[in-house]
């Protein structure tokens, strides 16, 4: 059983600056400071040295928050992730991104509903009342719709929205978790696993908005390899599932 303590917040970051920048300042700005652990900063060989530059000078504002950061020993987006979930030192933990396609004013509504169910997943869903999606092209949104519904029937869940990797986790089950995915089928692998373990997921709406510098490492044809992942996790048993 998880129980409330704080978060640590991970963000994955590579070729932002203001992004990276607003992002973490509008959750100093909305969120108690009793409630954050830690800003957790995941930098890899490929970020560009003025995203190192922001981050370095967040971690030197004295902002009030621990701020770490943490360049990841093997690459793609999967391993940035997990290796934080081994080191960050909150009882829950909110994986996000430094574009602001995650929108952090969400994140203390995320806290607030996690300290009352802290053994549960809060996650974001762009397909329920509230939420949606901007700068999306006609073909993603059928493709990302009809995805969401065979995810439903394959793994018999209400959710919505499986792929969107905006989550607020107990720390002690991603730890328990055997991760495989490397690249971006994982934020998919973060929701049907502790599906699969009985752990329940509360979604939030969210408005995804595309991001505004840099460039997406995710191409579209790529989205296919969801399919395996999908299939796959659905013959695990409970077991292959948890580590050994």
């Amino acid at each position: 059983m998880s129980s409330w303590k704080n978060v640590s917040i991970v963000i994955a970051a590579i070729n932002e600056t203001f992004s990276l920048k607003k992002t973490v300042d509008v959750i100093l700005e909305t969120c108690k400071k009793e409630d954050l652990c830690e800003i957790f900063i995941v930098l890899c060989k490929k970020t560009t040295p003025e995203c190192v530059k922001v981050a370095e000078e967040i971690r030197d504002s004295n902002c009030g928050v621990p701020v770490t950061i943490y360049y990841q020993k093997k690459p793609f987006v999967g391993p940035a992730y997990q290796e934080a979930f081994e080191l960050v030192k909150g009882s829950h933990l909110i994986m996000m991104s430094a574009d602001l396609e995650t929108p952090p004013e969400l994140v203390q509504q995320y806290i607030e509903i996690e300290k009352k169910n802290p053994d549960k997943i809060v996650t974001s869903s762009r397909w329920i009342k509230g939420g949606g999606f901007e700068g999306y092209s006609k073909i993603k949104w059928l493709c990302n719709y009809f995805f969401q519904k065979i995810m439903g029937i394959l793994f018999r869940s209400r959710n919505t929205d499986m792929t969107y990797g905006y989550r607020i986790f107990p720390t002690d089950l991603m730890r328990s978790i055997r991760w495989e995915e490397t690249r971006h089928p994982f934020f998919l692998e973060t929701a049907l696993k502790p599906l699969k373990l009985g752990v329940e997921l509360i979604e939030i709406p969210a408005q995804w908005k595309p991001r505004q510098e840099g460039e997406s490492v995710n191409g579209f044809f790529a989205n296919f390899a969801y399919f395996k992942t999908a299939f796959r996790i659905r013959k695990m048993s409970r077991e292959e599932i948890l580590k050994k």
